[in-house]
């Protein structure tokens, strides 16, 4: 089948682009961007199932105690580059550097004309490659960028006042990853039981950017992890080939709050040729993943709802606090301190299953007072 992006010469097999990863069910393709202030949290999410034929978004909001979310799902397009669904649409402006993100859902309480830039080249984090039996359960490609945010958002009928520039993420990833309605195990292969320790911390300071990724087993062993420095775009810099990301080892502790799995603060020591350097983040605001899809009951990524639908809902954030499969997964924005750099971020965490480091045995087990992950930080 062919699809009018076939015309550009940026095939990688024999096959036409919209025959995509071997067939499996769960190859996805996917845009993901935040945007924050110290009171403030907006989410998008669009992504393409292509073996699924769907294609489902998600636009949410945290402000004033309340979580505001839209989602959208359907019938996947045969041309790619339409990324648009229902009411939420992602335009790539200037590849790799300016998106722009329209939400047209008044009956949801969401609108939103907003342009992203980036401030930093995008980072081409380790391969996310983990099996699970003969399977591949991930084998993904993930470059994140930080940047700014321009335009308007309403959330239910009210403008909302943000600053001139509004620091925020970019996430592009494709690959494999398990989504909605996963695929069976073959006949005599048993299921592995679900772990997940997940640490994504994108950074933004005045002169420069940090970013630090971490995938761990059980034990607390890494398998995959990304840590990098980013030089600024300059308005005529190449987004690619340009001044070079600085690949530097990183150390983390993440303070558990009692009974939960979300930090009540975090330190990262990058290992830099002048001597480590600790970043202490404070956390100040957090956004539930599943108000932009992640393990949500109902509109998870990837579920073929039978057509085009569209659906929202809200909650007092302190109704989503606890330990339900589907609020585990979080993203903080966080205050970050390095040196004699202040500067604005979010750690998301996923934490499913025992870590022995941070003392969780269980499925779902709280931390205990005073839990810590991560290795002696000295």
């Amino acid at each position: 089948m062919l699809i009018p992006f076939d015309d550009y010469p940026v095939h990688q097999t024999a096959l036409p682009l919209a025959h995509a990863g071997a067939s499996h069910p769960d190859h996805y393709d996917r845009f993901w961007f935040n945007g924050y202030t110290e009171d403030t949290y907006f989410a998008v999410a669009l992504g393409i199932y292509p073996n699924r034929s769907v294609i489902d978004g998600a636009f949410s909001v945290v402000r004033d105690g309340v979580q505001r979310s839209v989602f959208a799902s359907g019938p996947a397009p045969r041309d790619r580059t339409h990324t648009q669904v229902g009411p939420l649409s992602v335009e790539i402006v200037d590849p790799l550097r300016v998106n722009r993100v329209r939400v047209n859902a008044r009956e949801h309480g969401i609108e939103a004309d907003l342009t992203f830039t980036a401030r930093t080249p995008a980072c081409e984090e380790s391969r996310h490659t983990r099996w699970s039996g003969s399977r591949a359960w991930m084998d993904a490609t993930r470059a994140t960028s930080l940047g700014t945010w321009s335009g308007g958002l309403k959330v239910a009928g009210k403008k909302l006042r943000l600053p001139r520039a509004v620091y925020g993420t970019k996430d592009r990833s494709w690959g494999l990853r398990p989504v909605a309605d996963p695929a069976v195990a073959a006949p005599g292969e048993a299921e592995t039981d679900p772990q997940v320790f997940f640490l994504w911390a994108p950074l933004n300071f005045d002169d420069r950017c940090l970013h630090f990724m971490l995938f761990e087993d059980a034990e607390g062993i890494p398998w995959a992890r990304t840590g990098a420095v980013l030089p600024l775009l300059g308005e005529n810099d190449p987004v690619t080939g340009g001044a070079p990301i600085r690949e530097v080892s990183v150390r983390h502790a993440v303070r558990w709050a009692p009974g939960l799995r979300r930090s009540q603060g975090a330190s990262l020591v990058l290992a830099l040729p002048e001597g480590p350097q600790t970043v202490e983040l404070e956390p100040v605001l957090t956004f539930r993943m599943s108000g932009a899809g992640y393990s949500h009951p109902d509109y998870p990524h990837g579920r073929w709802h039978g057509g085009p639908v569209v659906a929202g809902e809200d909650h007092d954030v302190d109704d989503l606090d606890g330990l339900a499969p589907e609020q585990i997964h979080v993203q903080q924005v966080v205050r970050a301190k390095w040196e004699d750099r202040t500067g604005l971020g979010v750690l998301e965490q996923l934490v499913i299953g025992p870590h022995a480091p941070s003392g969780f045995a269980d499925l779902l087990d709280g931390a205990l007072p005073g839990a810590v992950s991560g290795h002696p930080l000295g």
